[in-house]
């Protein structure tokens, strides 16, 4: 039965492609594509919350790219059964929100947010770099690392991605000229913007920056409303199971920050869960309490006559959100800006920074460095490239593209005596 949710506007590729018999959906093909990358694969060794590879039962970001796809497939069947506004002929393909759920971290360098932050710092002059921004870029141009090429998405898998739909420099205009921080897309990706919008203009309402980023298609509101999820509650369990959140620390958390740590309380369940030894059980709960949180309503706007993709928005219950704010910021305060974490953080920013200052010099700045420090074919784009600007883009593409673990090994190899064969894995 086809699904009049979509029209030929939403299932459109990039690229025109021969028709050949195919079995699956066009949105199957997209989901198909990421799976079977070795981008998405590298997932398994960057950093989600705790470093990668450290103890097993830690969330990494390939786990945590399964789990909100996961929940984004369950929120898709939960609207089906229980929206008025659906039908079934007419509803959210799963398949394409699980897509866009597996994809949202693509772009993610080693170490988290503060390996984010550097490749931005490093870039400041050239364009930043962005986690989203970069997504975009290796769906469209590089996820095929062998040949050089994009996936050819189809318009509603990147626009489901496109979390933000303001340019680098657009940003920066309204920043009183400061380098961007975050929440960004690059200049030279203008064109899948305009292609994602069939080349509409956003009306002089949709201010850059964050009105502009609201803007988003039902599948990726769905999206970032089940990585809100998993991140709010997944990540909880693993912070208790590595010591970072004790009875201890959430109850002084809760007192200075003026929270309620009685039964029923967001902090009182935790509280609770801790100390009867289940996390797990009572953050799984809460996940199917987030899911079935959500409900869609109509909406209008530029582009909701042109797809139904736009014609909706996903409400979410605000006592849930709120809960969920609490555990966000608990795990924030507590967790992400612990010593503990920040040591870590910081030694791969000076990492980082070391391997670019070396390597930059060596291929972007053609400084006489007689060794041959990257693979051929790494190195010989980055020199093909015009311009300084172009090469130092994909010297950025090589170091996102790394893993904690990958970083770590050639960080080694050229900088720690002693350490290193000729037969290590350093890509």
């Amino acid at each position: 039965m086809q699904n009049t949710f979509y029209s030929d506007f939403d299932r459109e590729r990039l690229v025109e492609e021969v028709p050949r018999d195919e079995f699956r959906s066009a949105f199957q093909i997209d989901r198909d594509r990421v799976l079977h990358t070795p981008t998405f694969r590298r997932l398994q060794s960057k950093t989600q919350v705790f470093w990668s590879g450290e103890y097993d039962f830690y969330r990494t970001r390939l786990t945590h790219s399964l789990e909100v796809a996961q929940i984004g497939r369950s929120i898709c069947s939960y609207l089906q059964q229980t929206s008025d506004l659906l039908r079934e002929d007419y509803f959210i393909d799963a398949d394409l929100v699980e897509a866009v759920c597996l994809s949202h971290d693509l772009g993610h360098p080693p170490y988290g947010h503060a390996g984010e932050m550097a490749l931005n710092a490093l870039m400041a002059e050239d364009g930043g770099f962005e986690g989203n921004a970069q997504t975009l870029r290796l769906l469209t141009e590089r996820i095929f690392s062998a040949r050089k090429s994009g996936m050819n998405p189809t318009r509603a898998f990147l626009d489901g991605v496109l979390k933000y739909k303001t340019l680098w420099s657009e940003l920066k205009a309204v920043s009183a000229d400061q380098a961007p921080k975050n929440h960004f897309i690059y200049d030279e990706q203008q064109s899948y913007l305009d292609w994602v919008l069939e080349g509409r203009d956003f009306p002089v309402e949709y201010i850059p920056g964050r009105v502009r980023d609201g803007f988003k298609s039902i599948e990726c509101q769905i999206m970032d409303w089940a990585d809100d999820v998993a991140y709010s509650l997944n990540d909880l369990a693993d912070s208790v199971r590595a010591g970072f959140l004790s009875i201890q620390k959430i109850e002084q958390w809760a007192e200075a920050n003026g929270m309620e740590v009685t039964q029923g309380s967001a902090l009182g369940d935790l509280l609770g869960a801790i100390r009867t030894g289940k996390v797990e059980p009572m953050l799984g709960r809460k996940i199917g309490t987030y899911i079935q949180a959500v409900q869609i309503e109509e909406v209008q706007n530029f582009m909701s006559a042109v797809t139904n993709r736009y014609h909706y928005k996903l409400h979410v219950d605000e006592e849930v959100r709120a809960e969920s704010k609490v555990y966000k910021k608990l795990a924030y305060e507590v967790v992400f800006m612990s010593p503990e974490l920040n040591q870590l953080e910081y030694k791969g920013n000076y990492m980082l920074g070391r391997l670019w200052d070396i390597l930059s010099k060596r291929y972007v700045l053609g400084e006489d460095i007689p060794y041959q420090l990257l693979s051929d074919d790494v190195a010989g784009e980055i020199e093909a490239a015009e311009g300084v600007g172009g090469k130092r883009r994909l010297l950025c593409d090589y170091m996102a593209s790394l893993t904690d673990g990958s970083t770590s090994r050639l960080y080694k190899r050229l900088f720690v005596p002693d350490v290193g064969s000729i037969g290590d894995l350093v890509g």
